[in-house]
């Protein structure tokens, strides 16, 4: 089992649209094979800052989600809502 921490920065105004968007993202995630639980997470002093905690059966279960069409369509929506590169983190257990 591994765990994909995402980070992500909103720009100032587009939180409300990003928040459907990623919970809508969510739900076509959990459809996915090798995906185990999700969470969405707002900074409590920032609240343009978002992280996202998965866990997934695979690196290769998540390398299938992330080249996914369903993925790279709801990708395209929220590109444009950050005003950074998201940042995601592969973790596994020691």
């Amino acid at each position: 089992m591994i765990r994909v921490i995402i980070e992500r920065s909103i720009a100032e105004t587009l939180e409300i649209h990003y928040e459907n968007i990623s919970k809508e993202t969510l739900q076509l995630a959990i459809r996915s094979p090798g995906f185990i639980s999700g969470e969405s997470l707002k900074d409590i002093q920032n609240p343009r800052h978002h992280i996202l905690l998965c866990k997934w059966r695979s690196v290769e279960d998540w390398q299938l989600w992330v080249e996914s069409p369903e993925r790279k369509a709801m990708m395209s929506k929220l590109n444009i809502l950050f005003d950074q590169e998201e940042k995601i983190t592969l973790l596994e257990t020691l």
